[in-house]
């Protein structure tokens, strides 16, 4: 709809919309430069992450760990009242979990919540923003045209058609999960994601029956068929996975919630119990605010197109979408670095008072982190991103089964596979890795460090690795990757 005459058109050199970390990011740098901004913000005035996402999850996971070692310690001679008694509970006061993941989450968000206390009240807008059909931005009674816009809406849980109703009030999402009161004693999650999986297996180690339920039968969008298995494996020793099954229909009974799901034999099954945490991935809302009318387009999963991977431009408009709303990567520091980025552009275009080309920036490869135990990780390329590139490669492993320190502390299970490219120009550079194993956190770092830099599978391999530690199995995993070099080699000689 297009503005009436009648209403005040507020001029200003940027405006951004969202002020999640993304946006925050983008602001700290454009006001450094202008005070004629605004920053609109619909929902509270924090982060995902630190309000419902990374860090009331670890949180979570922190005390699950703790519950489930002093639970699981016989084999080191170690035995406490559960460790005979299959009812975790009986030593976990559940309320007192759930008020310190509140208490520490909330102080979390108090420091971002100063921070934007001592921004400028002119500069902030609570309400929803829209975009009307002459590219002005609506929020409440105000019209805004920016001369420089930076959306960075975030993104929200994604839930099938229906089940809210059918739920009810025994539907959780990673939004409201964190709220419960205490643990329940029963649990089903819907999605096998990183969000599903670790909350599933802390909240299994908290004492619930939890039951997984998983569409593909497939984890943690592990695309390495030999580390999906193994993380399976892994994981099912403590954890009721069912995968490969199709959710038919969802309902509540007697206060309890009802799901019914096929498995991959066409069996059905039903499954009744105190909540359903619904984990089936997050959803933008870019169709939903009008971007079309800055000239933007949407492919069918609502991501934008012409979209810089590093700064969020689109084209060269001077619009940019940053963070979980172009669902590029969905992850923290992905969003931080594109929130900086986009505003150091912006920055940069208002001090030289014209339009600038985007000046490239190193790509860092794509690194993401499921903190279950054993943890997850994935760096660089997937082996169908390597293989769809046309790269010539060779895989290296190990196995973190019979590694030296894994089973000092325990903790023996585990896949590393690298991928490290055949390709003249590029001979021995990792081109990515895949993972389930203990430290998998650190391990992933330092392949990421060694692509950022440049180095190669034998410059890792120079590289001190201290005895006797968890990282001696990347060492491992490098050796067999560079024999495999090294026999790739004299074949084609």
């Amino acid at each position: 709809m297009s503005h009436s005459p009648t209403h005040h058109i507020r001029q200003v050199d940027v405006a951004i919309i969202g002020a999640g970390t993304a946006g925050q990011n983008a602001f700290a740098q454009v006001s450094q430069v202008t005070d004629n901004l605004v920053i609109i913000n619909d929902g509270y005035w924090t982060t995902t992450c630190a309000t419902v996402g990374c860090m009331p999850s670890k949180l979570l996971i922190a005390a699950a760990e703790r519950a489930y070692h002093a639970c699981h310690s016989q084999q080191f001679g170690i035995n406490t009242p559960c460790s005979t008694d299959t009812k975790a509970h009986s030593i976990i006061d559940g309320q007192q979990v759930m008020r310190r993941v509140r208490a520490e989450r909330d102080r979390f968000t108090h420091f971002i919540t100063e921070k934007i206390a001592g921004w400028d009240n002119a500069q902030k807008i609570s309400g929803r923003a829209t975009i009307n059909a002459d590219g002005y931005i609506v929020v409440g009674n105000q019209i805004i045209n920016a001369t420089h816009i930076i959306v960075a809406t975030g993104s929200t849980p994604y839930i099938p058609d229906g089940w809210t109703d059918a739920l009810g009030a025994t539907m959780l999402t990673s939004d409201t999960v964190f709220e419960l009161p205490d643990i329940p004693h029963s649990l089903a999650v819907i999605g096998a994601g990183a969000i599903g999986l670790e909350l599933a297996q802390a909240f299994s180690r908290l004492g619930s029956q939890v039951t997984l339920l998983n569409h593909a039968h497939r984890i943690a969008g592990i695309s390495d068929s030999h580390v999906n298995k193994k993380a399976i494996a892994c994981l099912t020793q403590a954890l009721n996975m069912q995968l490969g099954v199709e959710i038919t229909e969802v309902s509540q009974q007697d206060g309890q919630a009802v799901i019914h799901y096929q498995d991959a034999d066409n069996v059905s099954h039903c499954w009744q119990g105190d909540y359903v945490l619904v984990a089936t991935g997050r959803r933008n809302h870019l169709a939903e605010i009008g971007i079309e009318n800055l000239g933007v387009v949407l492919d069918k999963h609502n991501r934008p197109q012409q979209l810089n991977e590093v700064t969020g431009q689109i084209a060269d408009k001077n619009v940019y979408i940053i963070g979980d709303a172009n669902a590029h990567l969905p992850l923290l520091h992905v969003a931080s670095n594109e929130g900086f980025h986009a505003g150091q552009c912006v920055k940069d275009t208002i001090i030289n008072d014209k339009q600038t080309q985007t000046v490239p920036q190193p790509t860092l490869p794509a690194m993401a982190v499921v903190f279950s135990e054993p943890q997850i990780a994935n760096v660089g390329l997937s082996l169908t991103q390597i293989e769809e590139a046309g790269h010539r490669y060779v895989v290296g492993e190990v196995s973190f089964d019979n590694q030296g320190r894994s089973r000092v502390m325990g903790v023996n299970c585990g896949l590393l596979r690298i991928y490290a490219s055949m390709d003249k120009h590029h001979h021995g550079k990792i081109l990515g890795a895949s993972m389930v194993a203990p430290d998998a956190e650190y391990i992933a770092h330092i392949l990421a460090t060694a692509m950022s830099n440049d180095l190669t599978i034998n410059d890792l391999l120079n590289s001190p690795f201290y005895h006797p530690t968890i990282l001696e199995g990347l060492r491992t995993a490098l050796r067999a990757t560079q024999a495999q070099l090294e026999q790739s080699q004299h074949k084609q000689h």
